[in-house]
């Protein structure tokens, strides 16, 4: 009798994944200055990829906590308009706050799953960007499509993401060694994760099947600062939910075990001047 392999199951996935953001939202506010200070400087050359200025309406695609729908919220002015979107209700509730709490009133926060923006007005916003998203959804160019649905004519789509796992080991090696020690199979075929779109030449095919034109491609050296590698650790150990859910097998002692030879493997990129965590960033953008 042939043994059936397991299989993915996106409608679980996403379940899964809505409660780990749920969770993790109150830890991604508290982190903003971190994500600002790590990803600011990214987000401002895809912003200027994208073409976002004063005045313009843009779509933010897996929003988040929202520091970047602040960035956007800034650079478009109380002239432009800014819908930022997520799976997550919680989390985008601290997206709505942090825009407040920046005096902006020019966003509009909306939960609604990235593979459903056909849900939205066709051709109603100047540009949509998904910064860190696009990443972790199943179908991705379903995602796509639904960003050119929304997009005007003449204007932009930009994502972001990760590019591979041995040039972003301040994550991948996190994840290797849980996944190690919790002994998880590796993961299954078409599931979405960190490194989806990472590699050399993927989401520029990704942006050419969905019938987007003139795509280009930037690669970004964005490492992650801190002071001490204690300080990324807990990063992660309060905000990446993920690691949560693949540690969940193991006893609290196994647990505790995994996070010490984390926090090992981590002081590694620790530097005379602090902690520099390896991430490079992919950039994508492509007009409709």
């Amino acid at each position: 009798m042939s043994e059936t392999k397991p299989r993915f199951d996106p409608a679980k996935y996403k379940q899964t994944t809505l409660e780990q953001w749920n969770s993790a939202a109150d830890a991604w506010h508290r982190w903003g200055p971190l994500l600002t200070k790590w990803l600011g400087g990214p987000t401002d050359r895809m912003l200027d990829m994208a073409g976002v200025k004063e005045g313009c309406r843009v779509l933010d695609v897996a929003a988040g906590a929202g520091d970047q729908t602040v960035i956007i919220a800034k650079r478009v002015g109380p002239s432009g308009h800014v819908l930022a979107t997520d799976l997550s209700p919680s989390i985008l509730a601290c997206a709505a706050a942090r825009a407040a709490e920046a005096g902006h009133q020019n966003v509009e926060t909306l939960a609604l799953d990235g593979e459903r923006l056909t849900d939205l007005e066709e051709g109603s916003f100047d540009a949509v960007i998904s910064r860190v998203g696009m990443i972790y959804f199943p179908d991705q160019q379903r995602a796509l499509a639904g960003m050119r649905h929304a997009l005007r004519e003449g204007g932009k789509v930009a994502a972001m993401v990760y590019s591979t796992a041995d040039k972003n080991q301040f994550f991948s090696d996190p994840v290797s060694i849980i996944r190690r020690r919790a002994q998880l199979p590796p993961p299954l075929p078409g599931q979405p994760g960190p490194f989806s779109l990472g590699g050399h030449g993927v989401l520029e095919k990704a942006f050419l099947d969905a019938g987007f034109k003139d795509v280009q491609v930037e690669v970004i050296d964005a490492p992650l600062l801190v002071d001490k590698a204690r300080e990324c650790l807990q990063f992660e150990k309060e905000s990446f939910g993920a690691l949560h859910q693949m540690l969940s097998g193991l006893s609290e002692e196994e647990k505790s075990e995994a996070w010490q030879e984390i926090e090992t493997r981590l002081e590694e990129f620790q530097t005379p001047e602090g902690f520099r965590g390896p991430c490079e960033l992919v950039v994508a953008i492509g007009t409709k």
